[in-house]
């Protein structure tokens, strides 16, 4: 019995010890974001956010380990439960035997005093089992202790059983299993949410969020809006001159840790840093020219080269920061264009949709705004926008929809946290702004009025 209660209180103490508030205290994650706004026929607001990816939510495990720990103690208690109803039974028993030996004690003396009129023979008898019982007397004594011993640590048990079942409830209105369901069920919901989304107004641009700090003041990065979920390659092009060599990163963390994945030695020096990576090739302005480059990087060579027609090349028409970024290449949800200004127009930006393939001009829309006015400019769902500045205190100033054939003047500020701005990418996939902030790589969120499609729309 000693060493079951040794037992008992070193499982008791090691189930105590386990119930730390620090480790059973939890914090929510935070890893969802508010990407988009929408209105839809009746006004009402609506929010679009994105999921964060998929994995143990941080609870899991702590939420299991209760789960265990309650399981454990429940299983003591079952056991105590047994182990009691013996010994309350075997305690009677005891209680009845330690009478009869008490009596037995007495008149033992008592027959010892009267020893002259007994048998010397009876008596010796006698005194020999009463010696064999003499020891089961601190026996007796100690599995009384060890009853009220068991009968404390059933209190304790129901206790402690208690106390994890107030903590369970707690935690249980946030179930792992349960919430997991509940994550998955809004993620679906939202998903399919998404699908309803067509082309949206650009509305507002939050951020940056700064990714890494690298390379010179000028360059590009970016990923592909048209890869699979899984693919989440990164291209990088430092400098805006003198300089063919791409690398390329497997993932966003790659990027930041420098784990680079392949290099690509292209054929020819690029100009600008307004390059843009769609479905699997690199599209880029040829040095000291007006001609595109299409090139694969799964198959590393070149697949078209195209002249873009009276397109001004080599500082003729720059964004207002200069770095021969004379023609600026970009994609959205539409498809890839070319951004760039003529002669013929005055100067002003002229924006030209392209076929990936052939890089042949498929339409063109001549617009009033001039190109050296221009600090950067991006596509969003066919609509141009442009900023008035690269430097601090720029904003999208004016929009050109490729749509109606119309422009405005807008009033969207964003934060230039680094004070120069050299490149500005739109990614559909992403929904976000690529920028390379002087030295900075950054991202900005940004912000779509959308209309929400029905059932009933075809």
């Amino acid at each position: 019995m000693q060493a079951t209660s040794n037992l008992l209180n070193l499982l008791l103490l090691s189930l105590l010890a386990g119930l730390d508030p620090s480790k059973t205290q939890i914090s929510p994650k935070e890893g969802w974001q508010v990407y988009s706004s929408a209105q839809d026929p009746d006004g009402r607001c609506i929010c679009t956010v994105v999921a964060p990816e998929q994995n143990l939510c941080s609870r899991d495990a702590k939420s299991r380990q209760l789960r265990q720990l309650l399981e454990k103690v429940q299983n003591m208690s079952q056991s105590i439960e047994v182990l009691n109803l013996r010994t309350q039974r075997d305690f009677q028993y005891v209680l009845k035997m330690e009478t009869q030996m008490k009596g037995l004690k007495a008149k033992f003396r008592q027959i010892e005093d009267d020893r002259k009129t007994l048998m010397t023979k009876h008596f010796q008898e006698l005194k020999e089992k009463m010696d064999e019982l003499l020891p089961l007397i601190p026996v007796l004594e100690q599995y009384k202790t060890d009853a009220k011993l068991i009968t404390q640590f059933k209190e304790e048990i129901r206790n402690l059983s208690a106390v994890l079942t107030g903590i369970q409830e707690e935690i249980g209105a946030y179930d792992y299993e349960e919430l997991h369901q509940r994550v998955l069920s809004l993620e679906t919901r939202l998903r399919d949410c998404m699908k309803k989304l067509t082309c949206g107004k650009l509305m507002k641009i939050t951020g940056p969020i700064t990714v890494k700090t690298s390379g010179t003041r000028f360059g590009a990065w970016m990923t592909d809006p048209l890869a699979s979920e899984k693919n989440n390659r990164v291209w990088y092009m430092d400098s805006y001159t003198n300089n063919k060599i791409v690398r390329e990163y497997k993932s966003i963390a790659d990027f930041v840790s420098g784990a680079e994945s392949r290099t690509y030695n292209l054929p020819f020096k690029w100009a600008g840093t307004n390059h843009v990576v769609y479905n699997g090739s690199l599209y880029f302005n040829k040095y000291q020219s007006n001609i595109i480059i299409k090139y694969s990087f799964d198959m590393g060579r070149v697949l078209a080269q195209r002249s873009l027609e009276y397109a001004g090349f080599h500082n003729v028409y720059p964004y207002t920061w200069g770095g021969f970024s004379d023609i600026d290449l970009m994609a959205d949800e539409i498809g890839l264009w070319a951004v760039y200004a003529t002669n013929q127009n005055a100067g002003n930006i002229v924006i030209s949709q392209l076929n990936q393939d052939t890089l042949e001009v498929m339409k063109s829309w001549s617009t009033g705004y001039p190109k050296r006015s221009a600090g950067e400019s991006f596509m969003i769902c066919g609509t141009l926008y442009v900023t008035n500045s690269h430097l601090t205190g720029a904003k999208v100033y004016y929009s050109y929809s490729t749509k109606t054939s119309t422009y405005e003047y807008t009033d969207i500020p964003f934060h230039n946290q680094y004070f120069h701005i050299s490149m500005l990418d739109y990614n559909a996939r992403d929904r976000a702004l690529y920028a390379w902030n002087n030295g900075h790589q950054v991202l900005f969120n940004v912000t779509l009025f959308h209309i929400i499609k029905t059932e009933d729309d075809t």
